[in-house]
């Protein structure tokens, strides 16, 4: 009877320390940590994940940095999971350096786009027209984004190989998005480099430039990847993971919430209150 009482205690005593550390008793189950770049759909899955691991018991630590580190981080072992890779064009120089020292994950999203992008409103169809527009468009740059990306990289390529005659500034995602908002307000020329899965398209209308030469390539897909040996040790995250679809309409969606919350970690929670029967497709036994 006395050891019968000692376990009980034992076990209520169990009980309680894991209500304590986690949501209904969920058990810690260490620490993960993502790394992103500095883009809005790269930032909206990072903390959909975020939250739903977290309510799984990991903690999970995010880090913000350039694409070239990421892929950097995930080979060296530094960082657990990057949940953005595009293939096989946008991202095929890092893949080739690297793929010997990381793993490749499932699609997550099929049919990306990317380049060059103009307001509905600019009377021009492609990147040929630049160069012949550019008094009457009254330009002198292309905005781009982080110089380490590989949009930025493929822009380089396509300034040399329709021989523009532009500036292509470097900058960051939002700080695009920003000079692109306020010539839209005004109704201003502006050229910058984007892509989709992206909100803007939702806010806006905006138009590719069409790509002749196809410097841009085709559609790509999207991956998650992974460092090597974490399949091993989180088989369970793996197995999410690899559940784990969206398109334009649940992916742009979530982006929308997080835009309009103003805060990414609470914007993803938000969705993930309204979206629950998709996740736990996603994450279940």
């Amino acid at each position: 009877m006395a050891l019968s009482v000692l376990a009980g205690c034992a076990a209520g005593n169990e009980q309680q320390g894991n209500e304590e550390n986690g949501a209904e008793g969920t058990e810690e189950k260490g620490t993960l940590t993502f790394g992103l770049n500095n883009w809005a759909e790269n930032i909206a899955v990072s903390n959909m994940w975020k939250v739903i691991l977290e309510d799984k018991g990991y903690d999970v630590e995010l880090k913000s940095m350039e694409k070239s580190p990421v892929w950097a981080g995930i080979a060296q072992g530094d960082l657990d999971v990057a949940a953005e890779v595009w293939l096989p064009t946008t991202d095929e120089p890092l893949y080739k350096e690297y793929k010997e020292d990381l793993v490749l994950g499932e699609t997550w999203y099929k049919g990306t786009g990317l380049g060059l992008v103009v307001p509905e409103y600019m009377d021009i169809d492609s990147i040929e027209q630049l160069n012949e527009k550019k008094d009457e468009l009254g330009l002198e740059k292309i905005v781009g984004i982080d110089p380490g990306a590989s949009l930025m990289k493929l822009t380089r390529t396509a300034m040399e190989e329709y021989n523009l005659n532009y500036e292509l500034t470097e900058s960051s995602g939002p700080a695009m998005m920003s000079e692109l908002e306020k010539a839209y307000k005004d109704k201003d020329p502006i050229v910058v480099t984007l892509w989709n899965p992206h909100w803007a398209f939702a806010e806006y209308d905006l138009k590719y430039l069409e790509d002749p030469k196809k410097v841009y390539g085709e559609a790509d897909d999207i991956y998650y990847m992974t460092r090597t040996g974490f399949e091993e040790d989180h088989p369970e995250v793996v197995k999410w993971m690899n559940n784990w679809q969206m398109d334009d309409q649940s992916l742009g969606n979530l982006m929308a919430v997080i835009k309009d919350t103003d805060d990414a970690e609470e914007g993803a929670r938000k969705w993930i209150e309204d979206n629950q029967d998709l996740v736990d497709e996603w994450t279940k036994e």
